[in-house]
């Protein structure tokens, strides 16, 4: 794993030792490997555990595999699966909640897509989402990674994780109808961006009462530090729990500024100290009422680093 997250093939052209077709998958890997997983830190692990088994091989066995790119693609995919086996537990450990790492826009764009292909893309790394593959078994949140974000069929995908094609049709069908039952939840991006805005004014200003009126009686508030940096260590429930929070932390950073940041999850902002990121809000925002339903707040600089090598 590199220190700078380099999501490039990381291949030279003058290394006689190299395979950059080989190499040149490593872009599409990180992509499939962080859906699963929600970090890129361990999907850079995952990506370069596949590329050792490859490289293991001897140069008659890397030879007999006709389409290396499955190859890579179902060992990956493999590995991610008994990482997320392991996940449960490795997040029970995780000081304070645990949320996946949220991506500028910048990483994974694909500048030849359509854009709205590019923005159904963007939405399988959005926050939400993610959350919501959380809530899945290893073998549901695989599948529906495989099949729905990359359109792998049901047969190559059971010989992946080791089911029937049927079997994986039914895991798709249940983790598909999870994630429509939290999308028709969902406010349009519209709608979204202007109760954010109203959010954010008042969280700049400590204004209490404009927080409570722009949040869900019900809100959740998730503060992820990873025992790395100071925040919440159980979820904060309530609204005007959450509020009362959010106005303390303005008070708290007296010197920082709070900053709208286009997101995958729509429009949230960022919280600047001297030139760096300090902590990054994602919202959800229901549709119905039109208030704020969960507030993620990542703080953990591990999960803002891509965010900070931008600013350097």
């Amino acid at each position: 794993m590199t220190d700078d997250h380099d999501l490039g093939d990381g291949s030279t052209d003058d290394d006689p030792g190299v395979d950059t077709k080989i190499l040149a998958e490593r872009r599409f890997l990180i992509s499939l490997a962080f859906r699963m997983l929600g970090t890129i830190a361990e999907a850079e692990d995952a990506v370069q555990e596949t590329y050792v088994r490859w490289y293991r091989m001897s140069d008659e066995e890397r030879a007999a595999i006709q389409v290396p790119h499955y190859w890579l693609q179902r060992v990956v995919s493999r590995i991610c699966l008994d990482v997320l086996g392991s996940a449960r537990a490795r997040r029970e450990r995780y000081v304070g909640p645990w949320l996946p790492e949220p991506l500028p826009s910048s990483v994974f764009a694909e500048q030849d897509l359509d854009p709205a292909d590019r923005v159904t893309l963007d939405d399988t790394v959005s926050s939400a989402l993610l959350v919501v593959l959380e809530s899945m078994t290893p073998a549901e949140r695989v599948v529906f990674v495989l099949h729905e974000v990359f359109a792998i069929p049901f047969d190559e995908i059971a010989a992946t994780v080791g089911r029937t094609p049927g079997a994986c049709r039914q895991l798709a069908h249940s983790a598909r109808r999870r994630v429509q039952q939290a999308r028709a939840r969902s406010a349009t991006r519209l709608q979204h961006d202007r109760v954010v805005r109203a959010f954010a004014a008042a969280a700049r200003t400590g204004d209490v009462e404009g927080l409570i009126a722009a949040l869900d009686p019900d809100v959740v508030l998730r503060s992820d530090g990873g025992g790395v940096v100071t925040a919440a260590r159980n979820p904060i429930l309530g609204a005007d729990r959450v509020a009362r929070y959010l106005a303390g932390l303005a008070k708290k950073y007296p010197f920082g500024d709070l900053l709208e940041q286009e997101t995958h999850d729509g429009l949230g902002f960022a919280l600047w100290e001297e030139g760096r990121i300090m902590a990054l809000v994602t919202l959800d925002v229901a549709g119905a009422d039109g208030l704020v339903t969960d507030v993620r707040i990542v703080r953990n600089p591990h999960k803002l680093s891509l965010w900070n090598a931008a600013t350097v």
